[in-house]
């Protein structure tokens, strides 16, 4: 063993500085391990400045001894690299390994110690803990809202079956992953569309939307004997044109009320609310908003000024508005511009105004991926004899979204966060049944344990999502 400089830690003495550093942290830790769990304060002998100090110092002394280069042990080199690079970052260190070890037994407590899980009534929740018995008693009413309990099975049942059918491309063969972006982006909305607005609101919406069906499955027939150059202008104009046919000059309304089913009660949008709502908000506007902003994206760079001109005040306009006050607008100032005759449920008002808000946003992510592009891209699509539209669906758009995963996630979260702003609208989804909650006369005083529920659902939601978001980008990730 060489001589010991305690001034500067070497790999000469690996074992001794090892022995010691360690030693030292431990005690540090120590102390307030028992000091936050058993209130014994080993260092109370000292003067309170310095016991209270007692830790940090010496469990600095401690990092600093261990902190040795390139020492060969596998786990020491890994804390000094994550953990205990510089004086500062021990110190940093160690205030957050304190902090989380004295509010541990609080928190712990509160969750679970001294909690309420029983009973059906606020009585049972007289402790210093949380009453958990309020969330198991409004449990039906954050996750459902106001809808009638009867009938919530038809929300259970049409998530249940989206999400089955939003799993298909798990299980899809070679042979037809090539049709999974037309499913997921034109059939599958299509779908969930259907399902949430029969099985959740009941029949009429369904029939009034039966035409829309008619419509889709005639031109999808007659789609196939149209000549391929065709078939962009046949699929863009002849739906909407056997719709408003269908419509207005060949069904009557007295047809419109053959068609409703006795079988499901209509329920009213006013009475959807809590997580489910949450989720069909988010999922539609998730769908709406990506290709409208993938549309301001690209015309935003478009060559002719007119597209260019109309994108660019498109993106501007709302990305200068609060979304409140877009919401408000489609609320209260919108349906005063409508005819008499004509009415737009709130709920499809708020989509749209969430979806148009958030497009905005998601062109901006989008551009940013267009921009980032090398011109040499372009010009090898051209080279090969590409137009405008093939150029940018099978060269340009595919690397582009590749590039803004991030972005484009960051938005996606973003929009989640923001759907408890629909209470603007007179929507209450789970944020906002829990406000309706606390002011229950039988179930004040809860608030707390509310927020804490919600905010726990939105993490595990907005993890998920974050989650997915790394994969994509781990799965299309190329080596430049």
């Amino acid at each position: 063993m060489s001589k010991i400089n305690f001034m500067k830690p070497d790999k000469e003495n690996l074992n001794t500085f090892l022995y010691l550093g360690s030693a030292l942290f431990f005690i540090g830790v120590l102390d307030v391990f028992l000091n936050a769990f058993f209130a014994s304060n080993i260092t109370g002998f000292l003067p309170t400045t310095l016991s209270f100090l007692f830790p940090l110092i010496i469990g600095f002394i401690g990092l600093y001894f261990i902190r040795i280069e390139n020492s060969g042990i596998k786990y020491l080199d890994l804390i000094n690299k994550n953990i205990n690079t510089t004086n500062f970052n021990a110190i940093l260190s160690l205030l957050i390994i304190f902090i989380i070890i004295k509010s541990t037994p609080p928190i712990f407590s509160w969750f679970i110690a001294d909690a309420s899980f029983a009973g059906d009534s606020k009585d049972v929740c007289s402790g210093t803990g949380a009453c958990w018995t309020y969330i198991k008693v409004w449990f039906r009413r954050f996750l459902y809202g106001m809808y009638p309990n009867a009938e919530q099975w038809r929300i259970n049942l049409s998530f249940i079956a989206l999400a089955l059918l939003g799993s298909v491309g798990y299980f899809a063969t070679e042979k037809f992953k090539k049709y999974l972006t037309l499913y997921y982006v034109v059939i599958y909305p299509f779908i969930a569309f259907l399902f949430i607005f029969f099985f959740i609101s009941g029949g009429p919406v369904f029939f009034d939307f039966s035409y829309g069906i008619i419509a889709a499955i005639i031109s999808i027939i007659f789609g196939f004997f149209i000549p391929s150059k065709y078939k962009f202008y046949y699929f863009l104009l002849v739906p909407i044109s056997l719709y408003i046919l269908l419509k207005y000059f060949i069904f009557y309304e007295e047809l419109i009320e053959l068609g409703k089913l006795d079988g499901l009660n209509w329920v009213e949008t006013g009475a959807w609310g809590g997580l489910s709502l949450t989720f069909i908000i988010s999922f539609f506007c998730l769908i709406f908003c990506f290709p409208i902003g993938m549309a301001f994206a690209l015309g935003r760079r478009s060559s002719f000024p007119i597209i260019r001109y109309i994108s660019v005040g498109f993106i501007e306009f709302w990305r200068g508005v609060p979304l409140i006050t877009v919401l408000f607008m489609s609320a209260v100032m919108f349906p005063m511009f409508l005819p008499e005759d004509f009415f737009i449920d709130k709920l499809v008002r708020a989509i749209i105004a969430i979806s148009l808000f958030e497009a905005a946003y998601v062109a901006e992510v989008i551009r940013g991926g267009l921009q980032a592009l090398p011109r040499g891209q372009y010009e090898a699509a051209k080279s090969l004899g590409m137009g405008y539209w093939k150029m940018h669906i099978f060269v340009i758009l595919p690397q582009a979204l590749k590039l803004v995963i991030p972005g484009i996630a960051n938005t996606f979260l973003a929009l989640v966060k923001d759907t408890p702003l629909i209470f603007v609208v007179g929507l209450l989804e789970i944020v906002g049944m829990l406000n309706l909650a606390k002011t229950n006369p039988e179930w004040l005083g809860f608030a707390m344990e509310g927020y804490v529920f919600a905010a726990i659902i939105f993490w595990i939601i907005c993890y998920a999502m974050s989650k997915y978001s790394y994969n994509l980008e781990k799965k299309y990730k190329t080596e430049r």
